[in-house]
């Protein structure tokens, strides 16, 4: 898939470069050599405080600067303020930018932060404490409760390394640290700090990672990072700049003397294309974060957690929670590139029915569309009237339907042509435009294309208006999927200005499948030569991944730059690490503007989030009351408000099964909590095995979907015996889970909990547990220990609790007899995933679970209690109707237990039909009891398992939702 890209990229870059057709130009202030920017920082002066004035919650100071301009990357900015505000007891925001704000700032109604409270006693209680110098400038961050320890964010120069510093990582000459001043230049700005030597750091995406989750700051065997926050469309690589922009990171910070963790979060709000490096020099003390931008300001929230579950808890108090999740999204979705035509959608949703797999959402790519346009179907191979009524069947079997809305709107090629989204559009005013005014035309899947630009005023009016009419149409979805939009462009600049526009059709070459491009592969690890062309996990018994010789066996495996007539602004005199180069490489040109008269390249990194507030806020108007549903590819801060999102265009291999985990724990992180990856992997050929083991996986994770590209092997789980039986089995747990997953997710979008969590979240004082990332933890009671490795039948993991907790199988109950602190192996044969559950945990589990999320909603309940070794356990349960905006009707259920009891409370307006018709007590006590009772009331279908010291209450039915449940048992 990649060589595709390159071959597309190349293919319009030569169109383009031969047409001629783009208003793509370049602007700089430095005509003459003598005035070139120096492209060092070494001989930049600093500024130097003027004036300081408090206020009610915090001070502002102003800035001058500091000596003669360098001019490093741009123009020095003579004056700036700095803004420092206590506003809460766990967030200080310190905000620096130019006095005449003139740098572009992300405006109020495209991302609304919470100002905090109005408390004039904050600046002396509040967690965290502002610390400066005035000559130069320079200032620091402590606890309040540790005024003398190490700064949490620290720029003061006697606290870095000296420079200057040869590169750092040798390859690339871009990490050399010239100095370390604050720069604040039109097109360049710096800041650095301090970071402790090795500093355990997790976010700054989105990225795949080769380091894991814990980010790689240059010690221990590592080189450092470059995070580059630049929205790019490419298909899944490692260590690059990808889909989406989210500079927030936690740090984690043990004490060796107290045997104590404590986290704090340092977040930076701006859109401008920025670097981001975790560096560590030869011999240097310390390790060291350095921000380098092209353009904004500096604008810092830092959040003084202390534990990593307050830290993005407190992220999400500013940036916005996570919006409501309706309940049948937690279900299996289903879909690929590549299917044909109605009937072969249809076939999929049969088969899966027939194998009983549940599909709970049936989804299509841009094989609907008419002429590759969005907002259509194509009359023949799926036609309205079929739609609607394919639509129709899923929906009266309680299913769903999702398709796919591409980021460019398809430009009339001819005066005959038609297509309304387009002609309304220009009578709306609402694509974005070149320099000159004209219409910016890019070119994606259907050809030259134009591109909504979201701060227009009547873009929301157009969204909504052809999101309403596709639905009426006949494409009656219940949730959207937004794809591409970073945005991606497939040529450079506005290549369609004055092009042939009935030449722009993408060649067919280009498109998976077709001759030229067939997806022929093997899966991964398969030796044709050996083994023969069927592809499968096994040829005569013996396992064939990785196995090259038959006798062989494995057993184990403002405006800011556009009101600058000198800005640069599509090649800025600093150059990004953007993995592609140039800008305005595969997306939408830095110089194109907007209806507001800013420019591409201060808001590139937005597109995607004010594509999802607008999808959102159409479709709450088009299904009024109803949660809306969306999966988006390209995200920013606040973004979880509006979509949940996927992985992106991942690959069919067993490393990137693995990636999946440090994905899904990065968007905890970000506050988009609902999130998954293509189960199976997009990109090439699976093989059994693989997806065996992806569909167990992805089913303890929020987001569900199994999708492959067009002309790859059929991955559909209901192909293998073993992958159906594999994912039948995942899916009844994930599915009596709902309630729990449900909670959870109440949780995040009430209070910013994250649902998944890494295992240190849960136990912060384990440094052993600081760089797991191939466990994870769903809530603060399941431990998730899969198999990311081939040809294995045993799996290592980490339980957590130093041998002070208890965990117990989820499927047998028994307690595992763990290492303390180190690996302990575990038996996985294939088709198992290993699941354990916490001492002290409580779940109300649905007993029956059945083939649609609304159908197993009405099933019994069951209650599954694992006390702790004193008789505790605790665990709430979030009731609602799953589908409204809240606020709505809803019951909450306490439960809570001590030696010899567990009792079940309700508060709230919701009513639960379901009856409790069994209890599981884990942990209950070392001998039989004499009497169970519940409410006081004798039971007698009860048994007890001494070796488990299970109590299996069953043959009940209690209600619930009107008063409290009792359940006791005596020795």
């Amino acid at each position: 898939m990649l060589e595709i890209l390159i071959a597309v990229l190349a293919f319009f870059r030569a169109i383009a470069l031969a047409s001629e057709p783009s208003n793509f130009e370049q602007r700089t202030s430095f005509a003459a050599a003598d005035n070139a920017p120096s492209l060092n920082v070494s001989s930049c002066p600093g500024y130097t405080v003027v004036s300081e004035r408090h206020f009610t919650r915090g001070l502002i100071i102003q800035l001058a600067l500091g000596g003669p301009a360098c001019d490093a990357f741009g123009r020095d900015i003579q004056n700036l303020t700095v803004e420092v505000t206590y506003e809460t007891l766990t967030r200080l925001h310190v905000n620096i930018y130019d006095s005449e704000k003139a740098q572009f700032t992300i405006p109020p109604d495209v991302i609304f932060l919470s100002s905090g409270e109005d408390d004039a006693t904050l600046k002396t209680r509040s967690d965290l404490t502002f610390h400066y110098t005035p000559k130069p400038f320079e200032f620091w961050i402590t606890r309040r409760s540790d005024p003398h320890g190490t700064p949490l964010f620290d720029t003061r120069a006697q606290s870095l390394p000296p420079t200057p510093i040869p590169p750092v990582i040798p390859t690339d000459n871009g990490t050399a640290l010239d100095g370390f001043p604050l720069v604040f230049e039109d097109q360049y700005l710096q800041l650095t700090s301090a970071l402790p030597l090795g500093a355990n750091i997790y976010g700054l995406g989105e990225v795949l990672a080769s380091s894991g989750f814990r980010r790689d700051v240059g010690t221990n065997g590592g080189i450092g990072t470059v995070q580059t926050m630049w929205a790019r469309d490419s298909p899944d690589p490692i260590d690059e700049n990808i889909y989406g922009s989210h500079p927030i990171y936690l740090e984690h910070r043990y004490d060796e003397r107290t045997k104590r963790s404590k986290s704090h979060g340092v977040f930076h709000f701006g859109a401008a294309g920025t670097d981001i490096m975790l560096l560590t020099p030869p011999a240097s003390p310390v390790s060291l974060i350095q921000y380098r931008m092209v353009g904004g300001t500096l604008d810092f929230y830092f959040f003084s957690g202390p534990s990593p579950q307050k830290v993005i808890e407190q992220y999400g108090t500013l940036v916005g929670l996570p919006t409501w999740q309706p309940a049948w999204g937690f279900g299996f979705h289903l879909c690929r590139w590549g299917y044909r035509d109605v009937n072969d959608t249809r076939d999929q949703v049969h088969k899966m029915r027939e194998a009983n797999i549940p599909l709970e959402v049936m989804w299509n790519d841009i094989d609907l569309y008419h002429a590759l346009r969005d907002f259509t179907t194509d009359p023949v191979s799926f036609p309205p009237d079929q739609m609607a009524a394919f639509i129709g069947e899923l929906t009266a079997n309680h299913q769903h339907y999702i398709p796919i809305v591409d980021a460019g709107i398809a430009k009339l090629v001819n005066a005959s042509d038609v297509y309304d989204p387009y002609t309304r559009g220009n009578e709306l005013d609402v694509w974005m435009k070149n320099p000159d005014g004209s219409e910016y035309l890019g070119q994606v899947w259907p050809g030259y294309t134009v591109f909504p630009d979201w701060f227009a005023n009547n873009t929301h009016v157009l969204w909504t208006e052809a999101l309403r009419n596709w639905s009426n149409s006949g494409v009656n979805y219940s949730g959207i999927w937004l794809d591409v939009n970073e945005p991606s462009s497939f040529c450079i600049g506005s290549c369609g200005t004055g092009a042939n526009l009935t030449a722009a059709t993408i060649p067919t070459m280009f498109f998976p499948g077709t001759p030229g491009n067939l997806v022929t592969e093997y899966p991964e690890g398969y030796n044709a030569t050996i083994w023969g062309p069927s592809g499968n996990i096994t040829i005569n018994g013996t396992l064939t991944f990785g196995n090259h010789s038959v006798s062989k066996s494995l057993s184990k495996r403002g405006l800011g730059a556009a009101a600058d007539p000198d800005a640069n602004l599509n090649d800025p005199p600093y150059a990004l690490h953007n993995a592609d180069g140039f800008l305005s490489t595969h997306t939408v040109s830095t110089n194109a503007t907007h209806a507001n008269g800013v420019v591409e390249l201060d808001v590139h990194n937005m597109w995607g989030i004010m594509e999802e507030k607008t999808t959102h806020l159409a479709l709450l108007d088009i299904h009024p009351g109803k949660r809306p549903f969306l999966i988006s590819r390209s995200t920013f801060p606040s973004s979880g408000r509006w979509t949940g999102h996927w992985l992106g265009d991942n690959i069919s291999k067993w490393q990137y099964m693995y990636l999946s985990i440090q994905g899904v724990l990065q968007f905890q992180l970000f506050q988009i909590p609902f999130v998954g990856a293509d189960t199976c992997g997009f990109q090439g050929n699976t093989d059994e095995e693989l997806c065996n083991r992806w569909m167990q996986l992805s089913a303890f994770m929020p987001f569900y979907r199994n999708h492959n590209v067009r002309s790859a092997l059929s991955q559909e789980p209901y192909r293998w015996d073993s992958v159906a039986n594999a994912s039948r089995t995942a899916i009844n747990i994930r599915y009596s889970l709902l309630p729990y997953w449900y909670t959870l997710f109440a949780n995040a979008s009430l209070y910013g909990s994250p649902p998944i969590r890494a295992l240190f979240f849960e136990f912060p004082d384990e440094p052993e547990l600081f760089a797991v990332d191939r466990q994870y933890l769903i809530g603060r009671d399941l431990l998730v220990t899969p198999v990311l490795t081939p040809n294995v039948s045993t799996v290592d993991g980490i339980f957590p609790g130093q041998g002070r907790v208890i965990w117990r199988d989820w499927y047998t109950h028994e307690v595992v007899d763990a290492a303390i602190s180190a690996n302990t192996t575990l038996d996985a044969p294939l088709g198992h995933i290993n699941v354990h559950i916490r001492d002290g945990s409580a779940f109300l589990l649905y007993d029956k679970p059945a083939y649609t999320i609304e159908e197993t909603r009405q099933s019994p309940l069951s209650l599954l209690v694992s006390q702790a070794a004193d008789g505790y356990a605790f665990g709430t349960v979030y009731f609602d109707d799953g589908e409204s905006v809240p606020p709505t009707p809803n019951t909450t259920l306490t439960i809570s237990a001590r030696k010899g009891e567990v009792v079940v409370r309700p508060s709230g307006d919701y009513g639960i039909a379901q009856a409790l018709e069994k209890v599981i007590v884990l942990g209950a006590a070392s001998e039989r009891p004499s009497s169970v009772s519940i409410n006081g009331r004798d039971v007698r279908q009860w048994d007890f398992d001494v070796s488990l010291q299970r109590l299996v209450i069953s043959g009940i039915e209690v209600k619930i939702h009107q008063s409290p449940v009792v359940i006791a048992w005596h020795a």
